[in-house]
């Protein structure tokens, strides 16, 4: 009976295996798009039959005409120089979450940190010799307090005000890429511009998409690829920020890029990275920042008051050993 009942079943076993491969045959495979942007590089891999990437660097153009410092022609350079303008939606956008986020960290977060970061010799001008009395001078126009959006325009308290977006626009620059694959239809996608995600469904070997977040080691080339943790993680937006690749050293002292707008001076607090994982990327790369400023401490407080964002420190220790901290949501995501 036993076998008289196999060789009924090996028909359909083989149909199973047949249909299986012809479905798997006629799905979309997947693209997968590099380049630089922002200064930095793009990766994106997204499941697709045809190529998107000149629509993928329209978008992102688009995004670069709003909010990079670096494009002469684009909104924010315009307001920067004072042009008497009205914004677009990407800009407005951009602005009241960032006025929101910086309330939420109470200053810690601050897209007028411009002159700060540019004084320093981390932005998008030439660094200027900086002493206390320099600090204090620019520290008077910097403050998200003394900008306002009124009637489609940004109105100044001080016209040498400069708006800095670097630590969000890179962030919404992913989730507007995410937008369009949505609106296509796009179920499969990770996008990547310089660390911060948007990751959704499956990756090609039709598993939960898997990020290594770096150990944090002062890496200003890049080249460190050595893995502190994997996480396997779907439909979130996540961004990591730290100060092992953006710094230099002036007189035997180090200088990292993370400036607190608060006291205009770079952070020395003992998080290493900051990774965040939140609902979008934007949200995910502003917190990501200001948990950097805001010290480990604070940082807990933050992520305790948002249970909607989950996040993942390294730190160093008292006794200079390095160490992590990660919210009780945040484990859902660790693998190893």
């Amino acid at each position: 009976m036993g076998n008289k009942s196999l060789k009924w079943q090996l028909p359909f076993l083989v149909l199973l295996i047949v249909g299986t491969v012809l479905i798997l045959r006629k799905q979309a495979p997947y693209q997968t798009d590099q380049g630089m942007v922002f200064g930095t590089i793009y990766k994106i891999t997204y499941q697709s039959k045809e190529n998107l990437k000149s629509e993928i660097e329209a978008e992102l153009q688009k995004v670069d005409n709003s909010l990079s410092p670096f494009n002469k022609q684009s909104v924010i350079t315009r307001i920067n120089n004072n042009t008497d303008m009205s914004v677009d939606s990407m800009f407005t956008h951009v602005f009241q979450l960032a006025k929101s986020i910086s309330k939420e960290t109470n200053g810690a977060f601050d897209i007028t940190v411009a002159p700060l970061v540019n004084a320093w010799g981390f932005g998008f001008k030439n660094a200027t010799n900086v002493t206390p009395a320099t600090i204090d001078s620019i520290r008077q126009f910097v403050g998200i307090s003394k900008i306002n959006l009124v009637d489609g325009k940004i109105v100044k308290d001080d016209p040498r005000t400069m708006l800095d977006c670097s630590a969000i626009a890179k962030g919404f620059g992913v989730d507007y890429v995410a937008r369009m694959f949505d609106r296509k239809g796009i179920k499969n996608y990770m996008i990547d511009i310089g660390g911060e995600l948007v990751i959704k469904g499956e990756n090609p070997k039709m598993e939960t998409w898997r990020i290594g977040i770096n150990k944090p080691i002062d890496d200003s080339l890049s080249v460190n690829q050595e893995i502190q943790t994997v996480l396997e993680i779907t439909g979130v937006g996540l961004a990591t920020s730290g100060n092992y690749r953006n710094f230099y050293y002036k007189d035997g002292k180090k200088y990292a890029h993370t400036i607190d707008p608060r006291t205009g001076y770079p952070i020395q607090h003992n998080i290493l990275s900051s990774t965040v994982v939140a609902k979008d990327c934007a949200t995910a790369d502003a917190y990501a920042t200001s948990f950097m400023v805001l010290g480990l401490d604070s940082a807990k407080a933050i992520c305790a008051a948002h249970p909607e964002l989950d996040a993942y420190f390294i730190y160093t220790k008292d006794d200079g050993k390095m160490d992590i901290y990660f919210t009780e949501g945040m484990k859902k995501y660790l693998k190893n």
